[in-house]
């Protein structure tokens, strides 16, 4: 409540992110990727990209047997979800870290980012309408705003 009485509600941090003018819900976009690639413990949250407005969408993927066929995810997102919501970057982990209640841990994630010298995990970057490995020239590139995204 502020000082003239008035109440204000807040969006729950973490359910949306804003990319490209657009809103996109997380849970919406982590029930695609469960449906197309059929691993259950998925995470979409928006991370911060230099001189970019809003977040661009991240998806963390536990992938404890090694299976993901990145491909075939690529085709789809490409399919089911329009431009705006794909997730731009693509983290595999072998495991999720979870709360006592059983969430996933997203801030960690988020906080994270998307620094390939920081992450041990696989990290992919969306080109055109595949995903490739994010090399650590890459990431330069894209900090630089010499690659598009």
């Amino acid at each position: 409540m502020d000082e003239y009485g008035y109440i204000y509600f807040k969006d729950r941090t973490g359910d949306t992110f804003r990319w490209k003018g657009e809103n996109v819900s997380t849970a919406e976009v982590e029930s695609v990727i469960i449906n197309v690639i059929g691993l259950k413990d998925v995470a979409v949250y928006g991370v911060q990209v230099p001189d970019q407005e809003g977040r661009a969408g991240m998806a963390a993927i536990a992938d404890p047997n090694n299976t993901l066929d990145i491909k075939s995810l690529a085709n789809g997102l490409e399919k089911t979800l329009p431009s705006y919501a794909r997730p731009i970057f693509i983290r595999v982990l072998e495991k999720m870290d979870i709360t006592g209640t059983f969430k996933i841990k997203k801030i960690e994630l988020q906080e994270d980012g998307f620094d390939p010298s920081k992450i041990k995990d696989k990290l992919y970057v969306r080109s055109g309408k595949e995903y490739v490995p994010l090399t650590s020239q890459l990431y330069q590139d894209i900090l630089k705003g010499a690659i598009k995204i």
